[in-house]
């Protein structure tokens, strides 16, 4: 397989990666630029962890393709945070100690952000379906839904 250039956008920053055509989008972002806080779970897009937004959507990175998001804006957990600090999922997440190991906790966080940068006020439906397709082994739930509930309540 080739060798292309492929010019992205990650966290506000355009990037250029030299890359085999068929590299997926979380080894770009891991292995190419660095950024470790997306994660590699299932590698089937199945488990949530390597989560990040594509043009404010939510999206699994680990069976697409990088250079089929050129032009596109790519945020990973490191590019949630504001002029101010941490946005207001990952401040929820810290208050209410949100996960256990961790694994699973910037895919949910990304998830949760894609609706609450969409909606102030998103419903409990709408909150529980961004979670579909989030997995968390080790039981960090209980703690989850009390962020979320702060979040509710903000």
């Amino acid at each position: 397989m080739s060798k292309i250039e492929c010019n992205l956008n990650i966290n506000g920053k355009n990037k250029t990666v030299n890359i085999h055509e068929d590299k997926p989008l979380i080894f770009v972002i891991r292995d190419e630029l660095g950024l470790t806080g997306t994660k590699l779970g299932c590698g089937l897009g199945q488990c949530g962890s390597c989560a990040v937004l594509i043009d404010g959507e939510k999206k699994n990175s680990c069976n697409v393709l990088a250079k089929d998001y050129q032009n596109c804006k790519i945020t990973t957990i490191e590019g949630l945070k504001t002029d101010k600090g941490l946005n207001k999922v990952q401040q929820a997440f810290k208050q209410y100690n949100a996960a256990q190991c961790g694994y699973c906790t910037s895919g949910i966080i990304i998830s949760l952000s894609s609706v609450f940068l969409k909606k102030n006020d998103p419903t409990k439906k709408e909150i529980l379906s961004c979670l579909e397709g989030q997995l968390c082994r080790c039981g960090s739930h209980a703690s989850v839904m009390k962020a979320i509930d702060k979040l509710k309540a903000s």
